[in-house]
């Protein structure tokens, strides 16, 4: 597994070798995964859960779009994402709509994920890009001679090459099968996503994208009412771009860190949507 984050392609899967797996024994990881379980839990055994369920849903779909177009330079308030309807001029309005065709989208992928993450991906980007791109780069691994515009990660970037050897590793990783909690399959697809940035743009959003698919794919978010995206834009994307550098350095340590960093994310998104909960209950929204 520490493959994935030095820069070299994972190698396959023995029989009795589980790299996913092998990341829930490092320390702390299991009180991570613990700790999320049970929050999920809490926030879906809410009362308002069992008759207003979708409108959680499309709430915790909007505050997550909001929190990733965040992290990715555009900070609008969640009451201007809400009214707006026109996303096709200017860089952050841009980013906004891609956000929000992301987030709807995601839930439309996950019978197609268990069966190529790599179509997975590609179609996400395409949807992103929204057809403002005119050129052949959407949709597509970037090559070498092409820009890659993603400024909240400063890392050096792999070549077309590296990038086109880890997204096949980690695609057998998922296809192959895990026992891994969906935290940290959720975490390292993340992870080493933002790692590589094989688009021209819009990774970040991309990558935030494909944490929520596991999430909800593998049922420990079913209804994705579990904004991960809440969570990362809180904590800051000083605290973001320097948990995802303990990813990039493939340490058992620097892991471990970077799966904490996204249980909590998770957990400060379940607090949002239990805020939702609350004032749904109270008449309040």
């Amino acid at each position: 597994m520490a493959g994935i984050s030095r820069g070299t392609p994972p190698e396959p899967p023995q029989a009795s070798t589980d790299p996913l797996a092998a990341l829930a024994s490092l320390p702390g990881v299991a009180d991570s995964v613990d700790s999320v379980r049970k929050a999920v839990d809490r926030v879906y055994g809410h009362r308002i859960m069992r008759r207003r369920s979708t409108e959680i849903t499309a709430e915790a779909a909007l505050r997550g779009a909001r929190a990733s177009a965040a992290l990715s330079g555009a900070d609008w308030a969640l009451e201007e994402v809400r009214r707006r309807s026109d996303f096709g001029t200017g860089d952050e309005p841009r980013t906004v709509g891609a956000a929000l065709r992301l987030t709807a989208e995601a839930g439309q992928l996950l019978s197609v994920w268990r069966q190529s993450p790599l179509r997975v991906l590609a179609r996400l980007h395409l949807v992103a890009a929204g057809g403002g791109v005119a050129d052949d780069t959407v949709g597509r691994p970037r090559r070498n001679d092409e820009p890659v515009d993603e400024p909240l990660v400063e890392l050096p970037l792999p070549d077309a090459d590296e990038v086109a050897g880890r997204l096949d590793g980690l695609s057998r990783l998922l296809l192959a099968g895990t026992e891994a909690p969906a935290l940290v399959t959720a975490a390292v697809v993340h992870g080493e996503l933002l790692a590589l940035r094989p688009f021209g743009t819009y990774n970040g959003l991309v990558a935030r994208a494909a944490e929520r698919i596991v999430l909800v794919g593998s049922g420990l978010d079913p209804k994705s009412i579990c904004p991960a995206e809440v969570g990362h834009a809180e904590r800051g994307s000083a605290d973001y771009a320097g948990a995802l550098q303990d990813y990039v350095s493939g340490t058992p340590d620097g892991m471990a860190r970077w799966i904490a960093h996204c249980g909590r994310a998770v957990e400060l998104g379940v607090r949002e949507s239990t805020a939702v909960c609350e004032a749904l209950q109270r008449g309040a929204a």
